[in-house]
């Protein structure tokens, strides 16, 4: 009987005992919020003072991390960079399928789009996307860059084309209306200031309606 009582007190201090091991979900999100603190302190170095005068140890610094432990996130300085565009991206493409989502009509997709990747331009991570040249990714990581470049312009294309086709926006050249536009909204992921006079949505609101004015069919 003692050996069975034994054995059943010994079950009960493991199962109270605490492990030192935090749950697997628990690490996980610790990691993510980690991995997050690395991208914000980087894209805003890489936009401070540029990809190439920025170094690792710098970005661990400002973390209070050591080098090594940095390597624990990403394997490197491209990888960060890689992986702060992708979030510019797909920050851009979240409003887009939110546009898609509403059965509207070419002009009212395409002013909502250069509303909302004005808003993108006005983010660290949208900014990171128009002032930290991609040339200075390897080639395959240059080309995944590209191609999610590729995809936002498309869309400003696409709502430009169906406008035509629906009436709503005059005829005009495609490729040369959408460099226009998207030159416009670029620049303000160079000039915007969070101080400044106008707020992200003001901006957004003001180029959807003079970026389009004249391309807009006027309603009878």
């Amino acid at each position: 009987m003692s050996g069975d009582a034994d054995k059943r007190a010994d079950a009960a201090e493991m199962k109270l005992a605490a492990s030192p091991w935090k749950p697997f979900e628990a690490r996980r999100r610790e990691r993510d919020v980690k991995r997050g603190a690395v991208l914000r302190v980087a894209v805003s170095l890489f936009l401070e003072q540029g990809y190439d005068r920025t170094s690792l140890n710098e970005v661990a610094e400002r973390l209070n991390i050591t080098k090594p432990a940095l390597y624990n996130y990403f394997r490197s300085k491209e990888e960060i960079l890689v992986e702060c565009y992708r979030l510019g991206q797909e920050k851009a493409m979240a409003g887009i399928e939110r546009i898609l989502a509403k059965p509207d009509t070419g002009l009212v997709r395409l002013r909502a789009l250069i509303r909302h990747y004005c808003e993108v331009m006005t983010l660290d991570f949208g900014q990171c996307l128009v002032r930290v040249d991609d040339h200075v990714l390897s080639a395959l990581a240059r080309d995944q860059v590209r191609e999610g470049k590729r995809l936002i312009d498309r869309y400003f294309r696409d709502f430009l084309t169906s406008g035509m086709e629906d009436g709503s926006i005059k005829p005009c050249d495609v490729r040369l209306t959408v460099f226009a536009i998207t030159g416009a909204i670029n620049w303000v992921g160079h000039w915007y200031r969070a101080d400044g006079e106008m707020t992200a949505r003001e901006i957004g609101d003001t180029y959807a309606m003079q970026l389009t004015g004249s391309l807009a069919v006027e309603e009878t």
